[in-house]
């Protein structure tokens, strides 16, 4: 399915009934958004995990402008705060109110950007695996200590030349040190991919978004779930988002065996605590 956002069609899939029976009465129930990560992948990386969720909720899936099978639209507009603004525009159009979203990875960065712009809007926050601002030191020590010298040299090259020649080696070397359960080549081969957006995101806004300044904006409860062997999104990167959020809005979960996306490494603790959350 898809819907005008603006300039572009933005592509969605939807798990699961708004309204359910309950006897003599119908049943509203939470609306989540999920938000995929990359940038340049699509929706495809939540499922079939997430399905799990339509149990308890209205579940809908999102590709961002650019990525997947939405429209590419003016790459001028391949940025945070355009991400951002679609996600309230693409609630707006479909009259979803007060959503749950949740972010993993780059889709947490959306998140925040979006949370940050548009505050009053969300019902709930989950950053999962991400980042406030990313810190290439941070991510270049956990490569090593998980993959050793030459991972560590697949991620420095590719981040300082992010391009069709450094990747092939970035994704070979980098991503199976991602999970303790690495990723099978479904993970990409069923993706629709757009790398140009790949490689000017690493290439430009990478180095100089910050939403650090901003977190204190957010005002609903927030869940942030990261995992300590997670090399691209270090831990230490969601204890700053944690740090940075006014007090008793932030519930920050460590998932101590889990790497990028504690759904992957830590799927029965992980969903145990992001249906809790939901349903509070």
């Amino acid at each position: 399915m898809r819907v005008k956002v603006g300039d572009v069609s933005l592509f969605f899939d939807v798990e699961g009934a708004k309204l359910r029976t309950d006897g003599a009465a119908m049943r509203e129930v939470p609306t989540v958004l999920l938000l995929h990560g990359g940038p340049g992948f699509d929706h495809s990386n939540f499922k079939p995990d997430f399905s799990r969720l339509a149990d308890i909720a209205q579940v809908v899936y999102l590709d961002h402008r650019g990525n997947g099978r939405s429209d590419r639209g003016d790459p001028a507009k391949w940025d945070l705060p355009q991400w951002g603004d679609d996600v309230r525009a693409f609630c707006d159009a479909l009259e979803i109110v007060r959503p749950i979203v949740l972010g993993i990875s780059f889709g947490g960065m959306v998140a925040m950007s979006y949370a940050t712009r548009h505050p009053e809007h969300p019902a709930k926050l989950v950053l999962s695996s991400t980042a406030a601002r990313l810190s290439q030191d941070r991510s270049l020590a956990m490569f090593e200590q998980l993959g050793g010298a030459e991972v560590r040299e697949a991620a420095r090259r590719f981040f300082e030349d992010p391009g069709p020649e450094t990747i092939p080696d970035f994704q070979k070397k980098c991503l199976p040190v991602y999970n303790r359960n690495p990723m099978g080549p479904e993970f990409t081969t069923r993706a629709v991919t757009n790398f140009d957006l790949t490689f000017e995101f690493f290439r430009h806004e990478s180095h100089s978004y910050n939403f650090l300044p901003n977190l204190g904006r957010i005002k609903c409860p927030t869940l942030i779930a990261a995992g300590t062997l997670d090399p691209i999104t270090p831990l230490a990167d969601s204890h700053d988002i944690a740090a940075a959020m006014a007090p008793g809005l932030a519930r920050l979960e460590v998932f101590e065996n889990a790497g990028h996306g504690a759904h992957r490494d830590e799927p029965d603790r992980f969903f145990k605590v992001l249906n809790e959350f939901i349903l509070e």
